[in-house]
């Protein structure tokens, strides 16, 4: 189960008692904001992509959404969000619970600046009912990602 290996990974950093689960679901961006009470836009959703033959994800705030002209500047290619078949087996999460941390080899992570807002954010932790607490320099430390990016569009700047 990838809550498991989320665990384990988060149990380096003495982080994994951190993690939420909940009684409900949490996969989507309302149902998460419902089950830890806190504004939509505060979920850190985590967005799955193909680029170039790889799984890209993309990190961003619950009410941001992919502008496709900025995405195209950025990566050089029209969005293409992944399946979810693609999703479990590239990424290594279902959708539902799909997050930066543990993921397989390869997938590369990317966070939207449309995250820099808050002061704390709230992203899946491998399962459709979990999710954990991070600073913003946390998340950077935690998510392994590559770069900041801007990609987003319709978030309260």
């Amino acid at each position: 189960m990838s809550i498991e290996k989320v665990k384990v990974y988060f149990k380096k950093y003495g982080m994994e008692k951190n993690i939420q689960e909940f009684a409900v679901s949490s996969a989507t961006v309302e149902l998460a904001a419902a089950a830890l009470h806190c504004a939509p836009q505060r979920i850190a959703k985590t967005l799955s992509f193909m680029v170039d033959g790889h799984a890209v994800l993309i990190v961003a705030a619950g009410d941001a959404k992919i502008d496709n002209h900025k995405y195209k500047v950025q990566f050089g290619t029209k969005a293409k969000m992944l399946s979810p078949q693609e999703v479990e087996l590239m990424v290594g999460h279902a959708v539902g619970g799909v997050c930066p941390f543990a993921v397989n080899e390869g997938v590369t992570v990317y966070l939207d600046v449309s995250l820099k807002r808050f002061e704390t954010v709230f992203p899946a932790c491998g399962s459709a009912n979990s999710a954990i607490e991070l600073t913003i320099p946390k998340l950077e430390e935690y998510s392994g990602f590559v770069k900041w990016v801007d990609v987003c569009k319709g978030y309260e700047a």
